[in-house]
């Protein structure tokens, strides 16, 4: 990422750490150092990174880290609905952007991407989906493979 992109973000990440932090007061979260870290390295990331991913980037800052505490926060993270996993079953993938979009998933190379104008139609929901209990979000995935592996393997477009 350029710096200027880097420096136009920056009031942007700053209001959805705040944010964050609301909302984990709200789901009786403590608001801790490394929380607040990984929080910030998945709401920075456009590329939906993984725990080993965040692992990483937050290693540098807080070296003393550990890979199980970056996946135990990212699952309570999860389960507060503070950010969302997204891709393939294999290997999860977090997306801290809650506001409604769906992701298109490569198939084979397993990257994820927003899709920020297809928003799931009601009219998609099943009318008898109360039989099944009450939706609390709904997570559409386009699956296919993306244009870059699609050149790598010679398709056209």
């Amino acid at each position: 990422m350029c710096i200027h992109s880097q420096i136009s973000r920056q009031p942007e990440l700053k209001n959805r750490v705040e944010e964050f932090k609301e909302l984990c007061r709200r789901r009786n979260l403590r608001v801790t150092e490394q929380r607040l870290e990984i929080f910030r390295t998945v709401a920075q990331s456009k590329e939906h990174p993984s725990a080993e991913a965040v692992f990483g980037q937050v290693r540098k800052k807080m070296p003393n880290i550990s890979l199980d505490t970056v996946y135990r926060t990212l699952s309570s993270m999860e389960e507060a609905g503070l950010v969302s996993r997204v891709g393939n079953s294999n290997k999860a993938r977090f997306d801290a952007d809650l506001t409604p979009h769906s992701h298109f998933v490569c198939t084979a190379c397993g990257e994820v991407y927003d899709v920020p104008a297809a928003v799931p139609d009601a009219a998609l929901v099943p009318a008898n989906i109360a039989e099944f209990g009450e939706v609390k979000n709904v997570n559409l995935q386009f699956r296919g493979i993306c244009n870059r592996c699609r050149q790598a393997a010679g398709e056209k477009k």
